[in-house]
């Protein structure tokens, strides 16, 4: 088998439209998406969604220490623990569904070194719940090269006063730098999905930058884009009451104009709202 051959047997597998399987098989596009947040040699890397072993295969002969796959198909999981890396130890391969994975846990019990780079054509349903929990994981996760259909990471790296900017973008860049690296059209998946896809880069940021309450910043950002068309002080009045505030006047003691709307709003503004609801220890 060549460097760049997904191993006979697996490109002919039917995928499964409930575990929202696109596969890949060029071996341009998967040595672009492996090194997309940097050089993968010696690293641990997850991987979720191997499916045929594509971006797997692009991994391992670029180097990567030790890769860990976590594959809900078990036809996709048997047949890549009979690669000759599973033999080694440099390929794990785990049965399940990922948003079930204990990954510190994981990582330490099979060997594998921290922080590791989390490198995935993510399965279309579970994605940004998988991204969401990443998020809030450390010091065990580093660099992030995610697939997501485009508008999906275009929400993951947008900036205020955009289109897709809301929630996910608001946490994203409390903990990371994130940009998209390339786009994909349909076609360069078998079976085609119906829109474009993008691969988002995360780089976590220096300790010292990153937001510490990512939990209280979850509950603003969702609080204040569940009624996006709504002025903040309506927005939020439901969550200002929750911890004995009033909406308008929590906000305008905090400097922020109660008649804006969400989408408009800094990161600095909402982790200044996010900071407010944290009791004193």
């Amino acid at each position: 088998m060549s460097r760049d051959e997904t191993p006979p047997g697996l490109t002919q597998a039917t995928a499964r439209k409930a575990l929202g399987q696109h596969f890949l098989f060029d071996p341009d596009i998967l040595k672009r998406t492996a090194l997309a947040a940097g050089p993968v040699e010696g690293r641990t890397v997850i991987e979720v969604g191997p499916g045929p072993g594509g971006l797997t295969r692009a991994l391992l002969d670029n180097g990567a220490g030790k890769v860990i796959a976590v594959e809900a198909d078990e036809r996709f999981a048997d047949a890549l623990k009979t690669w000759p890396e599973a033999e080694t130890g440099r390929l794990h391969v785990i049965l399940k569904d990922a948003r079930k994975v204990r990954w510190e846990q994981a990582i330490a019990e099979l060997g594998g070194e921290t922080p590791a780079m989390i490198i995935a054509n993510l399965p279309y349903n579970v994605g940004t719940p998988l991204l969401v929990n990443w998020l809030k994981a450390r010091p065990w996760r580093g660099e992030m090269a995610l697939m997501f259909q485009k508008e999906v990471a275009e929400r993951v790296c947008a900036k205020p006063n955009t289109d897709h900017y809301g929630r996910l973008a608001v946490l994203v860049h409390a903990v990371c730098d994130p940009h998209i690296a390339f786009t994909l059209p349909p076609g360069a998946f078998r079976p085609p999905p119906k829109v474009d896809s993008a691969v988002a880069v995360l780089h976590p940021l220096p300790q010292e930058k990153v937001f510490p309450h990512l939990a209280k910043l979850e509950e603003v950002a969702g609080a204040a884009f569940g009624q996006r068309r709504k002025m903040l002080r309506a927005g939020l009045k439901p969550l200002a009451k929750r911890h004995g505030l009033k909406a308008a006047e929590w906000l305008e003691g905090l400097d922020i104009d109660p008649t804006a709307r969400a989408e408009t709003l800094s990161q600095e503004e909402f982790r200044r709202m996010a900071s407010s609801l944290v009791k004193p220890a």
